[in-house]
């Protein structure tokens, strides 16, 4: 079995994770400080958001340079030292591959504007006459994933307004046209270059989106090409191959293959199937259970679709219930829950809403969550602080925020400032040991709350979040067998989610009440996600989770395997 397919994976937001040079901005040496603390969290590998050259329009997601590290970060060196440090304690390291499109700082990008209409270097990009007369309107009505439209028109080196280029995100991330070789042969070099130094693998950010259609036609819907998911943008066919280009790539450094896991948004999982497999990516994120709302029905449903889908693709499941570009799981699960609304086709979108939050009740559930989580069958990626039980900051000052999101739609979208909030490591010290003592401030401000949910007040509290984290990751293999197929048990309480993996069984309670678990006399609770065991083993708190193991198998706590089981295979 390859080292990803059961492994925990946690998520650095380098920025906003360690600064070891009191810039208020994380780096490479300051993560390099911390990885004990991760190493004792009990990690597998930790996957770094970009940290390549970027003028930080999109805090790494507008690359300028994918062979050099940005200043803010550190260097070349640096992250070769990081891997190599990490690899002595145990854990791979992933970076986040940004191949859909570059900065407008890019070289390449540079050269197109200046070379003017007609020139090659343009042909490397979707330079695109405008329509109309005097070509003032787009050249179609595609629109930008952050807002607005998809097109932006440049001035030509004689100075007059020319063309139009593309950019699914912002007007300073041109998307490359993938059906240019050179492009395709620029990143065999970069994959080339990281895995050289170490690096164990990537993942790659909007993996389905890099080729686009060929026509540029409309999108149909409102006349604003508003109207659904535009998957001409995306999924088309031509996509395959660069995965099958790179996976030969990666195999070619047998014995120790690299990894490539996707962000991959496509409408079903028949088309999912066809970027995964022996030839392709190892792995696709399953974001179905981040967008959840806090339901019993809802959560297994999406585990299924999880399950069902890894059968199908005969690749393992990698959930998540956060990252970078959604609000934190203690915010989302402690506002109300709308039950009634389907999820919508921009499901991380869902997952960003405004409204008032009940921490306490969403610190409950983001722990019984996680639990649930560790318990699947498969690989598990966490976002950094959510071991920590951060809430979202919502109340940031507006003259702070920095998200594309945030300044293209006027303010009227929050955005992910609120998730990347640098990190609290001691409750006591100045930008709560975010920075050196008399260090600049941090990038985003941190509120005076932090200090409650900083690493150190937790580190010795056997009832704290963090704690929990590192009781469920030490004991999530040995408990769950990576082997074991999850098995749905039957209950008369539908409020409650049990399954089995094996000897173990998860429970989780979703409702407002306590319920009542049927237990053999064997039954031995292992871990529960409310703080104490003084509560007895046949009730499970409201909101809450625990896990468990019997020697005699779950048929004997009279709960019943389910006649529609989903079997992980």
């Amino acid at each position: 079995m390859e080292w990803w397919n059961d492994a925990v994976v946690y998520q650095v937001y380098l920025r906003s994770f360690a600064d070891s040079n009191g810039d208020g901005i994380g780096d490479l040496a300051g993560l390099r400080t911390r990885l004990g603390d991760l190493a004792a969290l009990g990690v597998d590998a930790l996957w770094l958001n970009p940290c390549f050259a970027s003028p930080q329009r999109d805090h790494g997601y507008d690359i300028s340079d994918y062979f050099s590290i940005d200043p803010d970060y550190g260097t070349v060196d640096e992250l070769e030292t990081l891997v190599e440090s990490a690899h002595e304690l145990g854990l791979r390291v992933l970076l986040d591959m940004v191949a859909n499109h570059c900065s407008d700082q890019h070289e390449w990008f540079r050269e197109a504007i200046t070379a003017g209409a007609g020139s090659a270097a343009r042909e490397r990009f979707l330079f695109r006459d405008g329509r109309g007369a005097h070509g003032e309107l787009p050249p179609n009505n595609w629109q930008s994933v952050f807002g607005g439209p998809a097109w932006t028109r440049v001035v030509e080196p004689d100075g007059r307004l020319g063309q139009w280029y593309f950019h699914a995100f912002d007007a300073s991330q041109p998307d490359f046209d993938w059906r240019h070789p050179e492009v395709a042969d620029h990143f065999d070099r970069v994959l080339r270059f990281w895995f050289d130094r170490g690096v164990d693998g990537f993942r790659i950010d909007v993996a389905h989106g890099l080729v686009k259609s060929a026509e540029l036609a409309d999108w149909p819907g409102a006349d604003d090409g508003t109207g659904g998911h535009n998957y001409d943008m995306w999924d088309q066919p031509e996509v395959h191959e660069v995965y099958r280009r790179w996976r030969r790539i990666g195999d070619g450094y047998a014995p120790d293959p690299k990894y490539f896991v996707g962000e991959i948004w496509v409408p079903s999982v028949e088309s999912l199937a066809d970027y995964l497999g022996p030839e392709q990516l190892h792995q696709a994120f399953g974001f179905d259970l981040l967008v959840q709302p806090w339901n019993a029905d809802r959560m297994r449903a999406a585990v299924d679709r999880g399950l069902g889908q890894s059968a199908r693709t005969a690749t393992p499941p990698a959930w998540t219930l956060a990252n970078h570009d959604v609000h934190r799981t203690v915010t989302r699960y402690g506002q109300a829950q709308d039950l009634s609304a389907p999820v919508p086709s921009d499901m991380i979108a869902a997952a960003r809403r405004h409204g008032p939050a009940d921490l306490e009740l969403g610190v409950r559930r983001a722990r019984a969550a996680a639990m649930l989580l560790l318990a699947l069958p498969g690989t598990s990626y966490l976002y950094q602080g959510e071991e920590l039980g951060l809430p979202e900051v919502v109340d940031l000052p507006r003259d702070a925020r920095q998200d594309p999101i945030w300044v293209r739609s006027g303010g009227a979208e929050l955005g992910r400032d609120g998730c990347r909030v640098p990190l609290p490591w001691s409750a006591d010290a100045a930008s709560f040991g975010f920075s050196p003592a008399g260090a600049a401030l941090p990038w985003l401000p941190q509120p005076a709350w932090f200090g409650d949910f900083a690493a150190d007040t937790q580190q010795h509290d056997p009832s704290s979040t963090l704690s929990l984290y590192r009781e469920l990751l030490h004991s999530r293999r040995a408990l769950f067998a990576p082997s074991e197929p999850l098995l749905w048990l039957a209950s008369d309480n539908p409020e409650l989610l049990v399954f089995a993996r094996g000897s173990a069984i998860c429970a989780v309670n979703f409702g407002e009440r306590d319920a009542a678990l049927p237990l053999a006399d064997d039954a031995r609770v292992l871990v529960r996600s409310t703080s104490g065991r003084d509560i007895p083993g046949t009730t499970l708190p409201a909101n809450s989770a625990v896990w468990l193991t019997t020697a005699t198998g779950p048929e004997h706590h009279g709960l019943r395997p389910t006649t529609e089981d989903a079997l992980a295979r």
